[in-house]
């Protein structure tokens, strides 16, 4: 019964662990249909408002590509990320932690949080993976908030 318990706690807290905040999974039914048409929609929890601000404000170059959408979506999308930042409840959370107040950063990938908990990988794991930003590659929960080593 005492490793069930460990277990369970263990399993939240990693949950938990990376957003530290109210958004650790996508629950926005257009928010998550529309990022994840190319990668995993990212949790709004993982960066602060004004990183998604800026991610929103020019979809036409997204990280090289155009991802596009109605003024409408975009919108929409983008009060969804913003509501639910890793900043939103006036205290900063998360991977965001320690990023000074006057950068924006545009990658989940580098902030120091990110960096702090993945450190470098191998050219046989980046070989496998293919990118940084495909959480799925190891945390294979990562769409539903966990994060913790698979």
């Amino acid at each position: 019964m005492r490793i069930l318990v460990s277990l369970l706690c263990f399993a939240s807290l990693s949950t938990i662990a990376l957003a530290d905040g109210p958004s650790a999974v996508v629950t926005d039914a257009l928010t998550k249909k529309e990022c994840s048409a190319c990668h995993i929609a990212y949790p709004p929890g993982f960066l602060p408002a004004r990183s998604w601000e800026a991610i929103t404000g020019n979809l036409k170059e997204h990280f090289g590509e155009d991802a596009s959408l109605s003024p409408e979506d975009t919108a929409a999308i983008k009060d969804y990320l913003v509501a639910n930042a890793a900043d939103s409840a006036g205290k900063v959370r998360g991977f965001a932690r320690g990023v000074p107040a006057d950068q924006t950063p545009l990658r989940i990938t580098e902030l120091p949080r990110f960096k702090g908990q993945h450190g470098r990988f191998s050219d046989a794991v980046m070989k496998k993976v293919g990118s940084l930003s495909n959480c799925s590659a190891c945390h294979q929960g990562a769409e539903q908030g966990i994060y913790e080593d698979d």
